[in-house]
């Protein structure tokens, strides 16, 4: 009986070493594809902390000490923004090259790229390549077994979407680009500059990364509101998620046609920017180091930017360290909420919000289920969205304590930074900076858990979904 070819290439490759290896990745990343999620972005974590150790990366031609450089590299894939070195004046031509592939990497998500690249040589998309991807955008999908389908982007609509993320991150960050470029020649930046300036704002800004390439700052824009502008278009873009602009990208006067999903990533944004706006109007009116010597427009508008980069963003017009005590809480409350799910911002994202808030009210008005825009949310989503909470309030607590153990810097300075490392803000109030070796390591740590995710991180951790044959007798805890 005569082997098909097929059948035969693949024995032949599996008593090869590189077959071998092949078939190991392929077992590997079907039985749990949250490991393997974690595992090649650790690789990518300690390539990139190699490239920049290396002389050619740094602008005087020194080896950059290997926590800066592990610290930059967990920042650049985590698209967190945080640094431990002046971003600007540290590095070269080539490490500023090669902050900018980070980014886009860290933004996309690796298994996402990886099968973008997949689908532009193939042209075709096969099951797994689809999982690999769909888990990468939906984390509920990392779990064995069946996952409903009733969700924003369906498992046969995976190809369309990574043709959209491809597409959209190509055009958003090239229209942003180019209303840039004109505003920095007008603000009298040479041409050159302007054109690699602008390029590189606009990944910053749709990656909600928040580096800057100027030693400045945003302090040469801060009073350019068509600047600030395009960049709170291109934060907001980048973080509403790629499942949102791909059902916009196809429905966009059909808002009947919108899922759940993209009402409540929608809705929540739009509540908590105009909410936290409103917040920092109240609370920084009368504050003479940030918008008290502001007139009521420039006060209204600084507060909606501040309101905007809070959520991932990353960039700021004002010292953070400037401001109250109070505004500082309600940043770290925004920075935790986060941007939408499968996007390039970070924290435990507003969907998870919005799914609290309606299983808080549903439970107020005695319903047994959470509904929200004619549909019904099922229990599991809950479950989910506490886990993510706890997993992430446990994260940020834990090293927010050894921190201040570490440097004994005040609470609210240190909540804020160890905040702004899980959620991926970038905004500091300068701690980051000055952290010794030992936490700059657990920093680094922190975005590592803020960005691949609690629920994912603890899916790989668990050794196996248990499949329960009985059930115990019920009986309720007094909650509350």
């Amino acid at each position: 009986m005569r082997i098909p070819a097929p059948t035969r290439r693949s024995v032949y490759a599996s008593r090869t070493p590189i077959g071998r290896i092949r078939d190991m990745i392929d077992e590997f990343s079907e039985q749990s594809p949250s490991r393997f999620a974690i595992l090649i972005f650790t690789a990518m974590i300690l390539i990139f902390t190699v490239l920049f150790s290396l002389p050619v990366s740094q602008a005087k031609g020194a080896v950059t000490p290997i926590a800066d450089a592990l610290f930059t590299a967990v920042s650049v894939i985590c698209v967190t923004g945080l640094s431990t070195v002046d971003m600007a004046t540290h590095w070269s031509v080539v490490g500023h090259i090669f902050i900018f592939i980070g980014v886009q990497i860290g933004a996309l998500g690796v298994l996402t790229l990886a099968s973008i690249l997949g689908l532009a040589v193939s042209r075709k998309l096969g099951l797994k390549s689809r999982l690999m991807a769909a888990g990468d955008t939906n984390p509920m999908r990392m779990r064995h077994g069946a996952v409903s389908e009733g969700q924003a982007v369906r498992l046969g609509e995976i190809g369309g979407l990574l043709a959209t993320v491809a597409v959209s991150s190509l055009v958003i960050q090239l229209v942003i680009a180019l209303l840039l470029i004109p505003r920095m020649l007008i603000d009298g930046v040479a041409l050159a500059p302007a054109i690699t300036d602008s390029f590189y704002y606009s990944a910053m800004a749709f990656t909600n990364t928040g580096f800057a390439p100027n030693a400045e700052g945003l302090a040469p824009f801060e009073n350019d509101y068509w600047f600030l502008s395009i960049l709170m278009l291109g934060v907001f873009m980048g973080s509403i998620g790629f499942p949102i602009i791909y059902v916009l990208s196809r429905n966009l006067k059909k808002p009947k046609r919108w899922s759940l999903h993209v009402k409540l990533t929608l809705v929540t944004s739009l509540i908590l920017i105009i909410a936290g706006a409103v917040l920092y109007i109240v609370l920084e009116f009368d504050n003479p180091k940030t918008y008290g010597d502001l007139n009521a427009g420039d006060t209204i508008f600084q507060s909606l930017f501040l309101s905007v980069m809070t959520r991932s963003g990353g960039f700021s017009t004002i010292p953070i360290s400037d401001l109250n005590g109070s505004s500082l809480l309600v940043t770290d409350m925004l920075m935790f909420i986060g941007g939408g799910s499968a996007s390039t911002a970070g924290g435990i994202k507003v969907t998870t919000l919005a799914v609290l808030f309606l299983a808080a009210f549903a439970e107020a008005r005695g319903n047994e289920s959470m509904e929200a825009f004619g549909r019904r949310i099922p229990g599991d989503v809950l479950r989910l969205g506490v886990s993510v909470v706890l997993w992430g309030a446990t994260t940020v607590a834990v090293s927010t304590i050894v921190i201040l153990q570490i440097t004994k810097a005040p609470l609210d300075f240190v909540l804020f930074d160890v905040i702004s490392a899980f959620a991926t803000s970038g905004l500091t109030t300068g701690l980051t900076a000055s952290l010794p070796d030992s936490g700059i390591y657990v920093m680094a740590a922190t975005m590592f858990m803020g960005r691949v995710g609690t629920v994912t991180l603890a899916a790989a951790l668990a050794a196996s979904q248990r499949r329960q044959l009985f059930r115990r007798p019920e009986e309720r805890p007094i909650v509350g």
